[in-house]
């Protein structure tokens, strides 16, 4: 199965790049993922392609208005049915692995993309289905968390990854547990070396000092993020 993941954004050519290049670009390659992007302009039919407007009720910045996003919805989803509408907002759910894990699952994702001050509230009533949020920051727009969210779903394809990149053992994956860290040749740079343990070749010592040390990486981590 290819999963196909459609993303509606004011500014199509954000995606251009970051699509194109390392684990998304092989995945389209191999015919794991198909990726397209949509520009909203193209669903604007006055003569002037307007996507933006003044916010009722007053307020600074400009709304994306509702109008192109119907046209562009409803012209997909006559098209294909779509497993999840993803609608990333501040106040939706906190993204995480196990969300990540889920979305992998879906046959046809489409990730409505907001900018500017934002979109016309009824766009997000009417169809999205998952709301969700990145953290809690501020960004220039919703295609960065669309990217956060195509890259953390497509890694997790079977086939996308090679061996040596497998996500299973990514920290995570197995609930909120922080891996060991990782140290690679030289054994001694800049005065920093590698701990003894994992150049011993004693795959027990090793395996136990992997587990203790993701112990204290997640006990850390858990702590610096009132996570106790």
């Amino acid at each position: 199965m290819t999963m196909r993941i459609d993303v509606i954004s004011a500014v199509p050519d954000f995606f251009t790049s970051p699509l194109n290049t390392s684990i998304l670009r092989r995945a389209q390659e191999r015919k794991k993922v198909e990726l397209y992007v949509h520009n909203l302009r193209d669903y604007a039919y006055d003569k002037h392609k307007q996507i933006d407007d003044k916010p009722f009720g007053g307020g600074p910045g400009m709304l994306l208005k509702p109008e192109p996003f119907f046209e562009c919805i409803e012209k997909l989803k006559d098209q294909r049915k779509y497993d999840h509408v993803i609608f990333p907002t501040p106040g939706g759910m906190f993204y995480n692995q196990k969300l990540a894990n889920q979305f992998s699952l879906a046959k046809n994702i489409m990730i409505i993309a907001g900018h500017y001050k934002g979109i016309d509230d009824r766009v997000r009533q009417k169809f999205a289905t998952d709301e969700i949020s990145v953290g809690n920051y501020i960004l220039t727009g919703g295609e960065i968390a669309a990217l956060i969210i195509i890259d953390s779903v497509v890694r997790l394809i079977p086939g996308v990854l090679n061996d040596s990149e497998s996500a299973l053992n990514d920290s995570l994956m197995d609930g909120d547990i922080i891996e060991a860290p990782y140290y690679t040749r030289p054994a001694v740079y800049k005065g920093m070396e590698v701990p003894e343990v994992l150049r011993s070749g004693n795959e027990k010592k090793i395996k136990m000092w992997k587990e203790e040390q993701s112990k204290i990486l997640t006990e850390k981590w858990k702590k610096i993020n009132n996570l106790e």
